[in-house]
């Protein structure tokens, strides 16, 4: 069974930045796409990055382009999130997301994925 375990959230001024880290654990660890998702209260969760796992092609939700970068490191089985220019509107609880293969589902929707991490809140001050 694939564990996953965010961390790196926290709080920080509007402007500024955080790093998010994801790291995942169980058996052999090979998955198709990793993505980071987020969920702020009262909305639904929704995709925010992801990442070919063998290629490293990367893929960003419009709101995060130029200021978010995904990244993976495969001997550590890690993706990580790297957010500058930190806004408001970023402050959500943040979802580390696997999918195993490709599961007929849109990449950018939480059912192609089939493991989550237990999610890291980030807050942006005003």
């Amino acid at each position: 069974q694939v564990q996953l375990v965010e961390s790196g959230g926290g709080l920080v001024q509007a402007g500024g930045s955080l790093r998010l880290s994801c790291a995942a654990s169980g058996r052999t660890f090979s998955p198709y796409v990793m993505g980071w998702f987020r969920q702020a209260p009262g909305k639904e969760r929704e995709y925010v990055a992801h990442i070919r796992w063998s290629s490293g092609t990367t893929y960003y939700v419009d709101a995060v382009k130029g200021r978010f970068t995904i990244s993976r490191d495969n001997a550590k089985n890690e993706v990580s999130l790297q957010m500058n220019s930190l806004k408001p509107e970023d402050a959500a609880l943040y979802y580390c997301a696997a999918a195993g293969s490709w599961r007929g589902y849109t990449i950018t929707t939480t059912r192609a994925y089939d493991h989550w991490g237990q999610g890291t809140q980030v807050t942006v001050s005003s």
